[in-house]
């Protein structure tokens, strides 16, 4: 069997002195696993960093086999964007984690590539944190749990949405959800507008509810839990808030 393409990398394992096992997520193949020989060499440090973009080619004997990886090349290098903010490191730690944890090997990513995509295109850009929040509300879309928000589960109706049930994820509008506000998440105005210049404050409530969301129907069910650096992500956006 014999494999070619690109993705990020978003695991490493040692193996041995100097290799690794490596997991990688690619538009067209989803999650793959391979070896990889002397990955951990001076040589190739550089190149096997979780985040960076790689082109490959995979060979495998029989298909249960593992792959192996040959022929890589470093397509897009986001290493120093990660040393020089640890916020940004938290946050590719987490989703790193999420995709490791809640994808399976070879699953069809389609059109959900695009969030892990933007997360990395747009590092650089002040509004970054949206674009992991993206990830995660679309994550939700992916595992088959996503949330019903295009009409009031009391009413039917299609507008003044501003609130989610935390128990069912449906949209709720703002008549009926009033009275329970406080037991309510925030709609996701932004998200649905496709708005990536949203306040904070939105983006905290979206990362709450994804959060929640994760927990309850997908990773509790597997006895996972929510990565621990994504609790410092709702850490940053408070403080954005207070300043």
């Amino acid at each position: 069997m014999q494999l070619s393409g690109e993705g990020y990398i978003i695991k490493i394992r040692n193996h041995g002195e100097k290799s690794a096992i490596v997991t990688l997520v690619c538009p067209e193949l989803g999650k793959i696993t391979g070896y990889v020989n002397g990955a951990l060499s001076k040589r190739n440090l550089g190149i096997y960093q979780l985040g960076n973009r790689i082109s490959f080619n995979a060979y495998a004997r029989v298909q249960e086999n593992m792959l192996s990886f040959k022929g890589v090349e470093l397509v897009c290098s986001h290493t120093a964007d990660f040393m020089l903010n640890s916020s940004k490191t938290e946050a590719l730690f987490s989703m790193c984690r999420l995709l490791d944890i809640c994808v399976a090997e070879n699953d069809d990513f389609g059109t959900f590539f695009k969030s892990i995509d933007d997360f990395f295109v747009h590092l650089r850009e002040a509004n970054w944190l949206v674009y992991y929040s993206f990830f995660e509300f679309h994550l939700l879309e992916f595992l088959g749990i996503g949330l019903d928000i295009n009409e009031c589960a009391v009413t039917g109706r299609h507008d003044d949405l501003r609130y989610i049930s935390p128990k069912t994820g449906r949209a709720v509008c703002s008549q009926v959800g009033a009275p329970y506000k406080d037991k309510l998440f925030a709609y996701p105005q932004y998200i649905v507008e496709h708005n990536y210049l949203p306040k904070s404050a939105d983006v905290a409530n979206v990362l709450e509810m994804t959060g929640s969301f994760l927990s309850k129907n997908f990773l509790m069910q597997h006895n996972l839990q929510l990565p621990e650096n994504r609790a410092s992500l709702l850490h940053i956006l408070n403080l954005s808030q207070k300043m």
